[in-house]
């Protein structure tokens, strides 16, 4: 049984969980300097996947193949989303990653109209034309390339809507924690074969190493998804979405705090036309009943 807590304290927890997401960037490159990108992966999520398995066993139990099957697809499509940040964190900035892959609040309403034929809200349509125009002055140079990193993240974020879509239908038949839980478990061992397979699989052997590994499978993976579901029961959807449209905010805080990275005006510029969209996506849809993306996406934010 939950205790009832005041809408305060629940948006408090909310800003928690994502100043943790916005700082798993920082942690992930920390990480990369002793560990590969799929060991950072798997050690991770493994660590994640054990903390929620232990506090939730009792629910476990009722696991059937419908949602096993659930787990391990969805397990693959995470496994996409970490992969590509975490490559892409190689050439690029936490700033950029943290601004690119928070697109999938703008992606999602795309999917579903170009996939399932459903309607999209004239915010949405507003909001992605201001992210598209943000992500071409984050990204592109003055020759007009982007880096690979840049585009990684982008894909990333095109992952995870996918991600949301699949968790939206699997929800219906299956229990939604019980999926969460697995999910972890699943992205965890993939990465594991594919460390073994193209790395070598080890722990941390550097205090800067374990500290990422720590901060990634607690607190930004293990605690973001408890809490996240917990603290949401009792505040506005509405609430919810402009305190988790903060996280690249948080990323670029964390980004210039800890590795002094900064943006120029043109990144500046573009981090703005990014935060706008989303927020022109979120706040001005819950206006109409277009789209049912933001609920979901509320809901289902297990990974990060």
């Amino acid at each position: 049984m939950i205790p009832t807590m005041k809408p305060l304290k629940a948006e408090l927890l909310l800003l928690i969980v994502t100043m943790f997401w916005g700082s798993s960037y920082i942690f992930m490159k920390m990480g990369l300097g002793t560990l590969g990108e799929f060991n950072l992966i798997a050690l991770r999520f493994v660590l994640a996947f054990i903390l929620a398995a232990i506090l939730f066993h009792k629910r476990l139990r009722s696991i059937n193949i419908r949602t096993l099957r659930y787990g391990a697809l969805l397990g693959f499509l995470l496994l996409g989303v970490f992969t590509c940040i975490t490559f892409g964190l190689q050439t690029t900035t936490t700033s950029n990653a943290g601004f690119l892959v928070a697109l999938t609040v703008i992606f999602v309403p795309m999917l579903d109209v170009l996939v399932f034929r459903k309607k999209v809200a004239a915010a949405q349509v507003f909001g992605a034309i201001l992210a598209i125009a943000g992500i071409g002055l984050l990204t592109l140079n003055s020759a007009l390339h982007i880096q690979p990193g840049d585009f990684l993240c982008i894909l990333s974020a095109l992952f995870y809507a996918v991600q949301i879509l699949v968790t939206s239908k699997a929800v219906k038949s299956c229990d939604s924690l019980n999926i969460g839980i697995l999910q972890l478990g699943f992205v965890s061992g993939y990465a594991l074969v594919l460390s073994a397979i193209f790395e070598t699989p080890h722990l941390p052997s550097t205090m800067p190493g374990w500290i990422a590994i720590l901060a990634l499978g607690i607190l930004c993976s293990a605690c973001g998804f408890i809490l996240q579901p917990v603290a949401q029961k009792f505040t506005t959807p509405t609430r919810t979405g402009l305190i988790f449209s903060l996280e690249p905010v948080f990323a670029a805080f964390f980004g210039y705090w800890f590795a002094g990275e900064q943006l120029s005006m043109q990144g500046y510029a573009g981090a703005a036309l990014v935060m706008l969209g989303i927020v022109a996506s979120e706040l001005l849809g819950k206006m109409s009943s277009a789209s049912h993306f933001p609920r979901y996406l509320k809901k289902h934010r297990a990974d990060i």
